[in-house]
């Protein structure tokens, strides 16, 4: 059986970054398959938000009450995921943002999201690493981590592959003025998450173009 960190078909993952005037989408993942044949191996099944909320393991940022939901797949090695983290701050007051740990960058992924999981507090643990990869000092220590641990982020791992996601982050969501199925693919500034997810972009902040 493949491993999930390195389904068939696609080549070795590297860190992608990509801007366009204020609307930056940016993102830590794998390059594409190089031949059609390649590309349609992959089996992509449709985004389920439904399959996200049954069987993937994440925590929750913001009320628990909310019932507007956003699904982010991050990598805890991935410096995109980090600048997410903040850009998605001033949006918690409006929806539950739960953040999913995956392991698309190396082992070290897999364990550090382990260790996020498996913290008393998450959110903490989560704002450390956050900081420690923008500050490249590399996150924080998962050391004791077990096997058991890991699993949960190697099945979240695999369902961001099945999806077909191009890298890390991954966002799902519902519009809140539209109802449609959201997905963006890469790390996007406040102004623009809002936009997408049909939220009401924070005071102050510069209206996405």
């Amino acid at each position: 059986m493949d491993h999930p960190l390195a389904p068939r078909g696609l080549q070795r993952r590297t860190c992608l970054a990509a801007a366009a005037a204020t609307l930056v989408l940016a993102a830590c993942g794998k390059q594409e398959a190089s031949t059609p044949t390649q590309a349609a191996a992959k089996n992509v099944v449709p985004v389920s938000l439904e399959k996200i909320a049954a069987e993937a393991k994440g925590f929750n940022v913001g009320s628990e009450m909310s019932v507007r939901v956003v699904y982010v797949f991050f990598d805890a090695q991935c410096p995109h995921c980090a600048a997410l983290w903040e850009a998605a701050k001033p949006l918690k007051p409006q929806a539950r943002f739960v953040w999913i740990p995956v392991g698309v960058l190396g082992e070290k992924s897999v364990s550090q999201g382990a260790a996020i999981l498996a913290a008393s507090d998450p959110v903490a643990a989560m704002e450390q690493n956050e900081a420690s990869v923008q500050a490249h000092t590399g996150g924080i220590s998962a050391m004791g981590v077990s096997d058991d641990q890991k699993k949960a982020v190697l099945a979240n791992t695999k369902m961001l592959n099945d999806f077909g996601f191009a890298g890390v982050p991954a966002i799902v969501g519902k519009n809140a003025v539209t109802g449609e199925l959201v997905t963006i693919d890469g790390a996007v500034p406040t102004p623009v998450l809002a936009q997408k997810l049909g939220l009401a972009p924070p005071a102050g902040a510069t209206p996405a173009s």
